[in-house]
Order: structure tokens, then C-alpha cells, then sequence
């Protein structure tokens, strides 16, 4: 038998393989690395310091690089540093605090520092955490303590006042992207800008879930990575399935964006991941529309383009309506009894935005100041028509005077001012309907007596259905009407 012994070289992941050494090479977090440094240089470095924020964004490799620095005088390579690290997760009791404090009574054989580095310190027990305060308040000089954690509000306030905090941000999709890529590169691997950035949104500001994602899809794709697959591996869906939906809710086309969110259920994916999708799509339109929030899509050259043209197609104002529907959909998703029902209703409701938006104030246009609009500029009223709306102003006033007594003379005052007020409201009508543009206060005018009209003459299903709501001018001559139901459209 011939026994043939291969040697694979170990495989190292991109977290570790690329690890910062230095705070030069930590991505997204300048601030901080920029205060350590000229702490250092200026020996203003405290003895007790918090490091948090969210997994993945440096904590630990911060503290480890601190430590290095701080021995390494001669910046000598292979010199040798003090350096204890304690998991608190696995070693939260008294006991090993004690242990701790035994270590740091002895002082540094070499080196200038002894350096203690407790991670996930939150996970430490209430005695736990007591046995180590006075120790942690008045250290020996060799000594200094870095805790690491990732919930800040969990450790007692006495500890949080004996540190000095340093808080750890989320780092920004475009810092992922443009360290991937950089990866990318050394290792050869092919790749396209959206893939990259579909990694760095994935990864939500973690740098070490990224470069796990990023390993992933190396192996998926054998060292070519694509938006298509990037998009299958991660369970993502489409951008264009939400761009697609979007038109499908300008037209109010009902039948095509159910058949279309069919279509997202058939390929696996749940109705919640859809709709908190749809509500992110809805928010990145809304900034497209302002140059100056722009700067916040977080996404490559050919999706910004896209979601800028996209958004002028409608006014803030629907895409806001828009969010407020999708975003009280996915708030009650997980209750619902029938989620896709939900999901499907809220569609609807997306599709007919323009119906149930509410009605635009009628503006009130005084006697002094009258002017409408033609050809898009505002013309003023010729003096005669506003000298005959004073002759109406003086007779409504003449109306309200007060006419004592019951007798022949008084009554046929009453009657004569009646029949005046009627025959120059006719005429001022006409004169002015030659004249001006016809506005909402002569449609509702005129709507409302052909009601009355309607009903004299017995057509009492027609009058009620002109009395649901008020008629509305729109452009080019046109009105618009909003009705209940299907039924009263057909009937009207």
C-alpha cells in the first residue's frame, strides 16, 4: 500500500490575518486612536480606562495595541511586553479578581507597564466587581487597567467613575467597504463595488462580522464575487425589487405589486424582511431629494443615481405618508394572526395614497386683495369688479339691520332687500364668471345647489352620493371627487 500525505498550509480568517497592529491601520475610529496616541506622548495616559461600543469595532485590538506601545521604548519587534487578558464572561467571580489582584502587587520584571485587559467586564458579579474597586482606584504606578465592554449601563456607577470612558462608534459602511477592498486586492480576489457595499450594510457596522461575511462569499463565489451572488448568499433581496415596487405604488397598481410581493414570498423570503426592507427604501428616497442629506446613502455610484431619479418622481410629503404605512405594517407584523394579509393590506393602502391623503385647505381670497391665476401669474381684479363686490358687501350689510315691527311697510322692506340681494348675487356671479378662473368657493357654491336641485326633483340616491364629501379643483380644469367604494363610483 502507498499512503500519500498531503500538507495543507492552515488557513488563517481575514479577522485575524489582518488584524491592526498599529493605530494607524484601525478602521473608523480616528478620534479615539488620536487620543491614545498623544496621551502617550504627552504621559497623560490614565491607569483605568472603558472601552465601549458595539461588537466587532475595535475594543479589544485598541487595548491590545495600547499595551504594545506604551512597553515597546525601543519599538523593537521581538521586545518583549506585560500584557493579561481575563475573559470576564468565564472568570466573573470573586475568586478570579482576587487572582488578578495578587498579579498586579508584583511589578514588571520588563517593560515599564504591567497592562490588564478585562473583556465583556459587564459580565463581572456584584462581589466581583466590589473585591476589585479599591484596587481599581488606587493602582501601583506600573499598573494599568483596560476594560472592555459591549453594555456600558451594566457596570456599576462606582467603576464607571473610577475610569476614563473612550466610546466606541459603529463603523461606517464606507470604512468597511474601502477596507475590503483593500483586502480584496491583496489576496486577488475579483469583486464589484455594490458586493463590497452589500457586505459593509450586512455587516452593521461591525468590521469583524464583515471580514467573516467577506471569507464567506470568497468560498461561495471562488474568489469572484458578484452582486448576484453576494445577494443569493446573504439572503438579501434585490435593491431593484424595491425599485420595482415603488412604481408599482405611483401607478396605484394594486394587482402587479401584490403579484410582485408574491413573488418575494416564493423565493423565501418572510413578509417582515420585505416590509422593513420597503420602509429602508422609502427612508434612502427621502434623503435623495436634498443635495444635502445625500451624502448619507450609504451606497455605490449606480444606486445613488438611481434612488436620486427615483425620488423626484414624488413629493416629500408621499414618501413620508409612504414610511408611516410601511413602518406601522412591520411594528405589527409579529402579532398579526395572518402576517401576509397584513403585509398585502399595507400594499394596498401604498397603492392608494393619493385617495386617502387628506383634503388641501381651501383658501379664503379677500374682497381687498382678489387675484387668480393665469398662465402661471397672478393678475389683479379690474377696479369695477371689486366697486360691484363692495355694492354687495353694502346690501349684505343693509340685511342685518334690524327692521322693527310687524307692519305692511316693514315687511315689504324685508321682501324688497331679499329680492335685491338675489338679483345682484345673480348678476355679480355672471360678471364675474366672464371674467375670472373658476375657483373652489363657485364649484362648492355651485355643487351644493345642484344637490338641492337634485333632491326637488326626487333623485335622492344621486344627492346623497354628491354629499359624501366636497368636490376638489385640480390642474388643467379638472375636479376631483374621492367616493367610499366602488359602488358609488359606478352609480355616480
Amino acid at each position: 500500500s502507498i499512503y500519500i500525505f498531503v500538507l495543507m498550509e492552515n488557513f488563517v480568517v481575514s479577522a485575524l490575518k489582518y488584524r491592526p497592529n498599529s493605530f494607524e491601520t484601525v478602521v473608523g475610529q480616528k478620534s479615539i486612536t488620536k487620543t491614545l496616541e498623544n496621551a502617550i506622548q504627552n504621559n497623560q495616559l490614565p491607569q483605568a480606562m472603558l472601552f465601549c461600543g458595539p461588537r466587532g469595532v475595535g475594543k479589544t485590538t485598541c487595548a491590545r495595541i495600547l499595551a504594545k506601545q506604551i512597553n515597546d521604548d525601543n519599538k523593537s519587534s521581538d521586545f518583549s511586553y506585560n500584557i493579561f487578558e481575563l475573559d470576564a464572561a468565564s472568570n466573573n467571580g470573586v475568586d478570579d479578581i482576587r487572582n488578578l489582584i495578587d498579579q498586579v502587587r508584583i511589578p514588571p520584571q520588563t517593560g515599564n507597564y504591567k497592562v490588564y485587559i478585562i473583556d465583556e467586564v459587564h459580565m463581572l458579579s456584584g462581589q466581583a466587581f466590589n473585591a476589585f474597586l479599591k484596587t481599581l482606584e488606587e493602582p501601583p504606578k506600573y499598573a494599568i487597567f483596560i476594560l472592555a465592554t459591549t453594555e456600558k449601563h451594566k457596570v456599576i456607577p462606582t467603576i464607571l467613575s473610577r475610569c476614563q470612558i473612550y466610546d466606541f462608534k459603529k463603523i461606517s459602511s464606507l470604512d468597511i467597504k474601502n477596507h475590503l477592498e483593500t483586502i480584496a486586492k491583496k489576496e486577488n480576489i475579483l469583486y464589484d463595488d455594490e458586493s463590497l457595499y452589500l457586505i459593509a450594510n450586512k455587516s452593521d457596522g461591525a468590521l469583524r462580522d464583515a471580514l467573516s461575511i467577506f471569507d464567506r462569499l470568497v468560498n461561495f463565489t471562488d474568489g469572484k464575487i458578484t452582486k448576484e451572488l453576494a445577494y443569493k448568499n446573504l439572503n438579501i433581496l434585490d435593491h431593484n425589487v424595491y425599485f420595482k415596487t415603488f412604481e408599482q405604488i405611483v401607478k396605484n397598481d394594486i394587482t402587479n405589486c401584490l403579484l410582485l410581493f408574491n413573488n418575494v414570498i416564493e423565493q423565501g423570503f418572510s413578509g417582515q424582511h420585505f416590509i422593513d426592507g420597503l420602509c429602508l427604501h422609502f427612508r434612502d428616497l427621502l434623503i435623495s431629494k436634498n443635495s444635502a442629506s445625500q451624502v448619507l446613502l450609504e451606497q455605490n455610484e449606480n444606486l445613488k443615481i438611481k434612488y436620486i431619479n427615483q425620488s423626484k418622481i414624488k413629493d416629500s410629503n408621499f414618501i413620508i405618508n409612504a414610511i408611516n404605512l410601511a413602518e406601522d405594517c412591520s411594528y405589527r407584523y409579529k402579532n398579526s394572526k395572518n402576517q401576509r394579509l397584513l403585509t398585502e393590506i399595507c400594499l394596498m393602502k401604498l397603492c392608494s395614497i393619493e385617495n386617502i391623503e387628506l383634503k388641501k385647505k381651501i383658501k379664503i381670497l379677500s374682497s381687498e386683495e382678489i387675484t387668480y391665476k393665469k398662465s402661471k401669474e397672478t393678475i389683479q381684479i379690474p377696479v369695477e369688479k371689486i366697486e360691484k363686490i363692495e355694492k354687495i358687501e353694502k346690501i349684505e350689510k343693509i340685511e342685518n339691520k334690524n327692521i322693527s315691527g310687524l307692519s305692511i311697510s316693514s315687511l315689504k322692506a324685508k321682501k324688497n332687500i331679499e329680492n335685491l340681494n338675489a338679483e345682484n348675487e345673480n348678476k355679480i356671479i355672471l360678471s364675474v364668471n366672464s371674467d375670472l378662473i373658476f375657483n373652489q368657493t363657485l364649484l362648492e357654491k355651485s355643487w351644493n345647489k345642484f344637490h338641492e336641485k337634485l333632491l326637488n326633483k326626487g333623485r335622492k340616491n344621486l344627492a346623497s352620493i354628491l354629499a359624501i364629501a366636497k368636490p376638489e379643483i385640480l390642474e388643467e380644469n379638472e375636479i376631483s371627487y374621492t367616493l367610499t367604494n366602488e359602488t358609488n363610483k359606478i352609480e355616480l
